[in-house]
């Protein structure tokens, strides 16, 4: 049994080591870019804290039908059939939908002078919002290349550009934030010209790699566009129901103070580094048990999916114990402004316990992409977030004056109902496939 463990866990490994490299570096980009803006000023992370929770509420529904790629891919693979003639449909695909994305973008822009910010941040938000908007082809581009690749385990380059974006990012943010030379200090909007130039050459990067790696013929099929809305769009609601909740709270608590919306970005960019390592785990099972799901291996099936969620929690309570042993220096990390800390070190102890549960959700998510069952993900994200989470912390943040540990008590809850539905449908699921043995 030992043996077989790590069997199925070297396999997982193979794949999500890079994706964690990768991963980790995406999201120390946007910890660089908080960090350079707590750096300048508390109002500079405030106000790209509110811009981001918005465009990123945005872009995430694109990025979430993208995220359908790797599955369908894996599917089509473990059933012997050719996959690699998919490379320009992906493209044309992500193109589309970036192109949708950033009309919405800009649409929304102003909308901004009407949701009751304080004056001070509108200015900086909207300028951040437009610049970032035109990003959008470079993100999906990029997205959609990273799908692709992983679809037939090709993880290790895709993920080596992120980890040197990183550095980029940082030196980028430093010259444009603060100035260098002749090139003067453009505050928000140096984070915004930083954040463009690192999403477009990630996009490029994989687009030149792709393409010395294969030879590409065109190639239409109506039927895998339908099949990536199809097994995309419930992944993408699911995961725009989750990261609309989580930036809703910067939005909702902004607008009491810009220092509340801070403390939320600083807090979820904390909890999202280490998030990186389950999602990556999650889409190492979804590679895996897709594949399994096309060859009809139901042996391979529930080991990897097994194997997966226990890498993924247990990875999650260490990560717990860390956040609740060294609150305030995680966020010392990040800030000096005593009142910032204030507000944000409570909100680790909660967290700590969030990130349990956090952890064995995206293992269960990742499974159902892989039997491309990604309704039940929808549905149980809907009900958790939706209806418990976001009422829930409101109810606590304003009626019981807790703030924004509130709102973190409501996510603890719904993480928590989540996992129980995820858990219940799955094993349902595994019973009727054993039946029909």
């Amino acid at each position: 049994m030992r043996l077989e463990f790590r069997h199925y866990a070297k396999e997982l490994l193979n794949i999500a080591l890079p994706i964690i490299m990768g991963n980790l570096g995406f999201i120390l980009i946007g910890a660089g870019d908080v960090l350079i803006a707590a750096k300048h000023s508390t109002d500079t992370l405030a106000s790209i804290s509110i811009a981001t929770a918005i465009t990123n509420c945005i872009m995430t529904f694109g990025i979430g039908l993208i995220a359908s790629v790797s599955p369908i891919l894996s599917n089509i693979r473990g059933e012997k059939k050719s996959a690699k003639k998919y490379f320009f449909p992906t493209i044309r695909f992500s193109m589309l939908l970036a192109l949708f994305t950033m009309v919405t973008v800009l649409a929304f822009i102003p909308v901004i002078d009407y949701m009751h910010f304080e004056q001070k941040l509108v200015p900086d938000i909207k300028e951040y919002m437009l610049i970032t908007a035109f990003s959008t082809f470079g993100a999906y581009l990029h997205a959609a290349l990273k799908e692709y690749l992983q679809a037939f385990e090709i993880v290790f380059f895709p993920n080596l550009v992120t980890v040197i974006c990183v550095f980029l990012n940082l030196i980028l943010n430093t010259v444009l934030v603060f100035g260098l030379g002749p090139i003067p200090s453009l505050g928000v909007v140096g984070l915004a010209i930083a954040s463009f130039t690192v999403r477009y050459f990630m996009g490029l990067a994989l687009l030149f790699y792709c393409l010395g790696l294969m030879k590409f013929r065109n190639y239409h099929d109506k039927k895998y566009y339908k099949n990536l809305m199809k097994i995309g769009l419930p992944i993408s609601l699911a995961v725009l129901v989750e990261f609309i909740a989580f930036n809703s709270i910067a939005i909702i608590m902004g607008r009491v103070s810009g220092v509340y919306a801070a403390a939320q970005n600083l807090v979820c960019t904390l909890t999202t580094v280490s998030f990186m390592v389950p999602l990556a785990i999650s889409n190492a099972i979804a590679v895996k048990v897709g594949f399994a799901n096309g060859a009809e291996n139901l042996k391979d099936l529930k080991r990897y999916s097994f194997v997966g969620i226990v890498m993924a929690v247990g990875f999650m309570i260490c990560s717990s114990v860390i956040f609740s042993s060294f609150p305030h220096f995680l966020v010392g990390l990040f800030t000096k402004d005593l009142s910032l800390i204030k507000i944000s070190v409570p909100v680790l102890y909660i967290l700590s316990v969030f990130q349990i549960f956090d952890g064995l959700q995206v293992a269960l998510a990742g499974i159902f992409k892989g039997i491309k069952r990604t309704n039940i993900v929808l549905i149980a994200n809907f009900i958790a977030y939706w209806l418990i989470s976001i009422p829930l912390g409101y109810t606590m943040a304003f009626h019981y004056g807790l703030n924004l540990k509130g709102f973190w008590l409501g996510l603890v809850t719904a993480a928590i109902i989540l996992c129980i539905i995820m858990v219940s449908i799955l094993l349902k699921y595994f019973v009727e496939m054993q039946q029909k043995k």
